[in-house]
């Protein structure tokens, strides 16, 4: 067995799940006053629930109430605060304004940015430990040096600096927008131990590594490549690419909204993300359906919408917040390490998901079979949109990069071989057309999965 992945907090260590959820209860009594009493936002949605601040004593109790924010609500919240209180990061905010020590950003790839990754110096206290053990679990340690490629400045992943800090590490960090020419030269001026960055990235520095620097990425030696921002190892094809290409381990991490720390573990086949800080928040606990709303049932092979309830945050702290990931749940133990709590795929975004005569089709599902078909296709690939989401009229449109030489004959054989595996798993028949390598844009930030030709 390898290395067993362990809780933050030690003595978490063989509690049960309802052992857990009794633990954190009196904590998540008191975020939920002192969010109540200090923002008017909060005060509003018990009311406009029905329901009283002493009516939530424990997690299902949580999970009775409504999704009280999404992004839409939080974005009404930044325009409300600006327009009345001079600033923009909410009518949510519980803290004074002049005690935040750090804010950060979402994308802004679907809308108007949200500074829901705003902290105070006693949230980032509270954060940086456990990001700092996240990473550990990945083997970064004093002495390490991460080179570091997203986007800097205001944006969600500069919170991660601090977990990085925090174990002795000397983060490299690059904006991402200095583009992969800057990456690849910091790279072999500072020779990191471990690579940071979207999958996408990863995968187009394979490409680019030889051209720029004359070797292939295995000579940077890393000891480790970690990756967040987009479904990645959690596909095969990926993550058997990434490793071997790179020749280190690859693990998934991620923090949506600053919460649900969560890493995967060294096993060969992936095994999920790994809950190591459930006192963060209730993330992994609370689940909706994404078309109904309605609470999904905790058990073993649950799929739902993660609802995010902050348990200790002072700035923005976030209660029964629909974020739009789309998880599947573990509660057995980890076959590979051996770790005991919850475990989470990433089924998709919510946002994302598209509805073809009645089928739920997520990107991320359509992408695992385009990668099936390595080294035939280079793993690029776009979903055309005729009309705006989610219904499509069908057939869905699925854009694949090929490689190589192949003639009209290959390439039909090929889309049909593309369009029945995915008919097999999804359950719907795209129309594949295929382009050749280098036809899609990349990107050193979030690659897109939709082409949208109605706009």
């Amino acid at each position: 067995m390898k290395k067993r992945f362990s809780y933050y907090m030690p003595e978490m260590d063989g509690l049960s799940i309802p052992e857990i959820e009794a633990m954190l209860a009196p904590r998540l009594r008191e975020q939920l006053k002192y969010c109540y009493d200090s923002s008017r936002y909060y005060k509003e949605k018990f009311k406009q629930a029905g329901a009283e601040l002493g009516d939530i004593q424990t997690f299902e109790d949580l999970r009775k109430l409504p999704v009280f924010m999404t992004k839409e609500d939080e974005r009404a919240c930044q325009e409300e605060s600006r327009q009345k209180l001079g600033h923009t990061f909410g009518t949510h905010l519980c803290a004074p304004v002049d005690e935040l020590y750090l804010t950060g950003t979402t994308s802004g790839t679907t809308g108007v940015p949200t500074f829901t990754y705003t902290f105070t110096k006693n949230d980032l206290d509270f954060l940086a430990p456990r990001l700092a053990h996240r990473l550990a679990l990945c083997g970064v340690g004093k002495g390490d040096r991460g080179l570091f490629c997203f986007t800097l400045g205001i944006y969600a992943t500069t919170m991660t600096l601090w977990g990085l800090r925090l174990l002795g590490a000397l983060p490299i960090d690059i904006d991402a927008r200095a583009g992969t020419d800057t990456f690849l030269k910091f790279a072999d001026l500072t020779r990191p131990t471990h690579l940071a960055c979207t999958p996408s990235l990863a995968l187009y520095l394979i490409e680019k590594c030889p051209k720029m620097l004359g070797y292939p990425v295995s000579e940077l030696k890393l000891k480790g490549l970690l990756t967040t921002g987009e479904p990645g190892i959690a596909n095969p094809a990926i993550k058997k690419t990434l490793e071997e290409s790179y020749q280190c381990p690859s693990f998934d991490y991620w923090s949506p909204a600053g919460h649900a720390p969560g890493i995967s573990c060294l096993s060969d086949e992936y095994q999920g993300l790994h809950a190591i800080a459930p006192e963060v928040c209730t993330s992994y606990f609370d689940l909706i359906d994404p078309i109904s709303g309605e609470s999904v049932p905790l058990e073993d092979g649950a799929v739902g919408q993660m609802v995010h309830t902050s348990l200790h945050r002072e700035a923005c702290p976030l209660v029964k917040y629909a974020y739009g990931d789309v998880v599947k749940i573990f509660l057995g133990e980890c076959p590979s390490c051996g770790f005991k709590g919850i475990r989470a795929k990433l089924v998709g975004r919510a946002d994302d998901m598209l509805i073809v005569k009645g089928v739920n089709v997520y990107p991320a599902a359509v992408r695992t079979e385009v990668m099936k078909f390595k080294p035939q296709v280079t793993g690029q690939m776009r979903i055309v949109l005729d009309s705006p989401p989610p219904r499509v009229e069908p057939p869905l449109k699925l854009k694949v990069e090929y490689q190589g030489n192949l003639d009209q004959r290959e390439l039909d054989a090929l889309a049909e071989k593309i369009a029945q595996a995915v008919h097999d798993t999804l359950r719907m028949r795209p129309k594949v057309i295929m382009v050749p390598e280098g036809d899609l844009p990349r990107h050193t930030r979030k690659t897109p999965v939709f082409e949208k030709a109605y706009e």
